[in-house]
């Protein structure tokens, strides 16, 4: 129990600094590129003198310290901030000066709203690539020089090559265009999660095959499984007792790096794709529409969650093999 705590405490602080650290280059970064949000707020037909006048009021020409202290302040008290775009209504407020009629949304109601749909995505996304590569991958690592080892490697290969917006497309013009059986833009049940999840399981797969097929494979060649076996133990026993336990350490480590290019990367991607209504979406369109406070919330809401599954990870390796040292 002592271990526990004194390995969440370390690693909890660490990730703050993490999230501390990350949140400072992207709001920095979104401040230094070319283009000024307020002018897409107000449209072209605002004066400069408007325009200024309402980033002043935003704070936009504070100087850059002064710009993050306060948004550090307002995120210890649970306020992301609001959207340059969205009102509360859910219409883009753009192109005109709020007059109070049309009140701009919360970053933390936009982001609420959209983890539901994201987190379905992504958990249906995992499991059927679970489901899939598990015992691919256990029996590619099994038998190596056999037909089932070369047959997982030539599927994972042809499917680590698939690019997810290839892919995507071509789903929707056979599965759903074509064939009619699934559901493909936008979302109005479970129905309209499964293709994108297709895709985001096929990339996922992948990678999870070859590296359980390596890892069963490396472990089968241990001392001592055959020193279990000498000993009179099956080989069924040794490998579902020994093998697979001692294979999970690094296959939980690449699990975790998976899920968190998963969550940064392929998500995003695949959900603009299918316009499905996710963080991605809600993502892709701050960034085109320059909505600073939206984009620098998902980005620290996303680093979070990367280091909770990191942390996470290392604890189950730990628990599983006490040597492990974090």
């Amino acid at each position: 129990m002592a271990f526990v705590l004194t390995f969440l405490l370390r690693r909890l602080s660490q990730g703050i600094v993490i999230v501390l650290l990350v949140g400072f280059v992207i709001f920095s970064l979104l401040r230094i590129v070319p283009g000024d949000p307020v002018r897409i707020m107000v449209g072209p037909m605002a004066t400069e003198e408007q325009v200024e006048q309402i980033a002043e009021e935003l704070g936009l020409r504070d100087p850059l310290p002064v710009q993050f202290g306060r948004y550090l302040s307002d995120l210890a008290r649970g306020d992301l901030g609001n959207s340059f775009i969205k009102a509360t209504s859910g219409a883009s407020v753009a192109g005109g000066r709020d007059d109070g009629s049309a009140a701009r949304a919360q970053v933390l109601d936009l982001i609420v709203a959209a983890i539901p749909f994201s987190a379905l995505l992504a958990g249906l996304g995992v499991l059927l690539a679970l489901i899939f590569s598990i015992p691919l991958g256990i029996a590619a690592g099994l038998y190596p020089n056999g037909w089932i080892g070369r047959a997982t490697f030539a599927i994972s290969s042809v499917f680590v090559s698939l690019p997810n917006i290839w892919l995507g497309i071509l789903l929707i013009l056979i599965i759903s265009v074509q064939l009619g059986w699934l559901p493909a833009i936008g979302y109005k049940g479970v129905a309209y999660a499964v293709l994108p999840a297709i895709v985001l399981a096929v990339e996922l797969s992948a990678v999870i095959v070859r590296a359980l097929a390596s890892s069963v494979a490396a472990t089968m060649q241990e001392n001592f499984v055959q020193a279990g076996i000498v000993r009179g133990l099956t080989m069924r026993h040794m490998i579902t007792h020994h093998v697979l336990r001692n294979s999970a350490i690094p296959m939980l480590n690449l699990f975790g790096a998976q899920l968190g290019g998963l969550l940064l990367g392929s998500l995003f991607v695949v959900e603009y794709i299918f316009n499905y209504p996710g963080l991605g979406l809600l993502t892709v369109n701050a960034v085109f529409q320059r909505d600073f406070p939206v984009i620098q919330g998902v980005a620290i809401l996303t680093t979070a969650v990367l280091v909770l599954i990191n942390i996470l990870v290392d604890l189950i390796s730990a628990g599983i093999d006490r040597r492990l040292q974090y």
